[in-house]
């Protein structure tokens, strides 16, 4: 099983974002920063879920446990709604890659517990060109 941490930033909202993941796998962790260019917070929270499952997929992984502080990331993912059509193409992205796994499972975390994503994501604000 792959547990995953995942969180975006926005520096500003909208402004410059990136998206920080946290992986653990057998002991192992793995940590990545991806620089998004400007966009709002919850976009960069979307885009932070998408590369995550790329990541997994990339990986083998066949169980994935997803964790954020994004409650509308979590909930836009358990009812397979979004409100704002901004987001739309971005849930639909991910709801088809969720396909790709034997079992998927996403929970929100308070911050407290989510703050090696945060930190890869805060640092990824900073790799923006």
């Amino acid at each position: 099983m792959l547990e995953v941490y995942i969180d975006g930033a926005s520096a500003g909202n909208p402004g410059v974002s990136g998206a920080g993941i946290f992986i653990k796998q057998d002991g192992k962790t793995q940590t990545f920063s991806f620089p998004l260019g400007e966009m709002d917070n919850h976009e960069a929270e979307f885009h932070a879920l998408l590369k995550a499952l790329e990541i997994c997929d990339e990986l083998g992984g066949s169980i994935i446990s997803i964790k954020s502080d994004s409650s509308a990331v979590v909930q836009a993912v358990e009812k397979q709604f979004v409100r704002n059509e901004k987001y739309r193409p971005l849930l639909n992205q991910i709801l088809a890659m969720i396909g790709n796994f034997d079992l998927f499972f996403i929970k929100w975390v308070p911050s407290k517990e989510n703050k090696q994503a945060d930190l890869l994501a805060k640092k990824a604000i900073r790799l923006n060109k």
